[in-house]
């Protein structure tokens, strides 16, 4: 593709060279580039891109794309935006033929309920025979098509490329997670969503955001390139959201359980099987049933539904996607097949938010002790590690504190940082995440639930050497086989 045909839209300054050039890649990774490709040096958290302009020129790069001056003698041409991210969601953009304005993208930010919302509105969307694609934290989906993802929301070339072998496959909708740190580095940017929703804002990413302000910020950029929002009104952060759509005079509806919206459920009823209630939809009161337990969940489920809705999709088949969903590794049950004394239950829940909502869940249906499993993970936000000890000792009798993903920490050490002021003595430490939750399963009596949080859909453990295979749903069998 030629150089002018990348620059389409955007605004830049050609320091030296020709737009005539053709490019036969975009790399903003100088280990991946080739002859004839274009390089984009991109500020990251660690390094700069401006640092390996020369090793990219080396490799064969023939257009530069940077944000800073540099004195450059090498045959190339230079092009100077103001911002690189930026610069390179426009262009991935355009290198795959703009694949974004051929699809119907909904995209879903909160700290919790992203992915249960994705995978809902991907049932709803497909029992009204859509043909849809997902990108979110467990994997991305194109159809059934699994396909592995790194982060939430890819960076923008392989966001991109992903939304044009959707367009290729024949996908209409595309479900997203769209992460705070995507909207922050512009990953989505230039993207314009026909549906954004709102679930809820807790703590979380303050070790990358600093402010809980910035994080908020982050978030609601996504609501100023939405065609629509919906506002989670019973959230704390649902009416600044409000308040802030209507100063900026954007379309938008809020929905609710207990505060008022124009669309609130009512006649909520919760069990281990998950809720039912009613909501007024067309003047007519409509019955709803969603299979997962967690008043949590009815707040995502009235998202997905009025998402559905807005979209003009049949309430049949909203009805009939909600009421038969699964997510791996929220609420998971484990091991049913076995006719356990006890229950197992293996959930994400990594924030104290999180951890709070399936504890207050599983207090609804548990006959017996809940034994809760969970850590907190290494280089993270280090403020809510106590909050989450602070969570499991009060709403567990028993906690079993353990290693998540430590990361470059010592896992005592942040171990300690949970335990430390902790004013119950319910609790027992077991480094080891394995035999923690053999621990948990030795200890388990009839009717006790054990939890085992904050690691859900994850496979793999990150530790100081390196990532290992960790699939917890495999461990919970491997120690009943023992």
């Amino acid at each position: 593709m030629l150089l002018k045909d990348l620059l389409k839209n955007s605004k830049y300054s050609l320091v030296k060279g020709s737009e005539d050039v053709e490019i036969k890649n975009l790399c903003y990774d100088n280990r991946k580039v080739k002859d004839g490709d274009l390089f984009l040096c991109v500020k990251g958290f660690k390094v700069d891109g401006h640092s390996f302009i020369e090793d990219a020129i080396e490799k064969g790069a023939k257009v530069i794309v940077l944000e800073e001056d540099k004195n450059i003698d090498a045959d190339v041409t230079i092009i100077k935006v103001d911002n690189t991210r930026k610069a390179l969601a426009e262009m991935s953009s355009n290198f795959f033929n703009n694949p974004k304005d051929k699809l119907k993208i909904i995209g879903i930010t909160g700290t919790n309920g992203k992915t249960t919302s994705a995978f809902i509105i991907k049932s709803i969307l497909e029992k009204a025979g859509k043909k849809v694609g997902l990108i979110g934290t467990i994997a991305n989906y194109i159809g059934d098509k699994k396909i592995h993802t790194e982060r939430t929301t890819p960076e923008s070339f392989e966001l991109h490329e992903l939304f044009a072998e959707m367009v290729k496959e024949g996908v209409e909708y595309c479900v997203m997670e769209v992460s705070s740190h995507s909207l922050d580095l512009y990953r989505v940017y230039g993207i314009e969503f026909e549906v954004g929703i709102f679930t809820n804002l807790t703590r979380d990413h303050l070790d990358f955001h600093k402010t809980f302000d910035n994080y908020y910020n982050a978030k609601f950029k996504l609501f100023k390139n939405s065609k629509l929002s919906l506002v989670n009104l019973d959230d704390s952060y649902g009416e600044r959201v409000l308040e802030d759509l209507n100063k900026n005079k954007l379309d938008k509806v809020t929905f609710s359980i207990n505060k008022n919206s124009e669309f609130k459920a009512y006649e909520v009823k919760s069990s281990s099987n998950g809720s039912e209630f009613k909501l007024d939809i067309n003047n007519n009161s409509e019955k709803f049933i969603i299979n997962i337990p967690g008043l949590y969940n009815v707040h995502n489920a009235l998202g997905c539904i009025l998402t559905a809705y807005k979209l003009g999709i049949d309430l049949e088949f909203i009805k009939e996607g909600i009421s038969n969903v699964t997510i791996p590794g929220r609420c998971e049950m484990v091991a049913k097949e076995r006719n356990l004394p006890y229950s197992i239950i293996i959930d994400y829940a990594h924030t104290p938010d999180g951890l709070e909502n399936i504890l207050e869940t599983i207090k609804g249906f548990a006959k017996g002790r809940i034994i809760t499993v969970f850590g907190c993970g290494g280089d993270r936000d280090k403020v809510k590690r106590p909050q989450m000890g602070e969570i499991a000792c009060k709403l567990s009798d028993i906690a079993v504190v353990t290693s998540d993903n430590p990361r470059t920490e010592e896992p005592m050490a942040i171990i300690n940082d949970i335990i430390n002021g902790l004013n119950y003595d319910n609790y027992m430490v077991v480094e080891q995440r394995y035999d923690a939750i053999e621990k948990a399963m030795s200890i388990a009596k009839k009717d006790d639930v054990i939890l085992i949080a904050g690691k859900g859909h994850e496979t793999y453990q990150i530790l100081a050497t390196g990532t290992i295979d960790f699939d917890e749903r495999k461990v919970v069998y491997e120690i009943l086989d023992k």
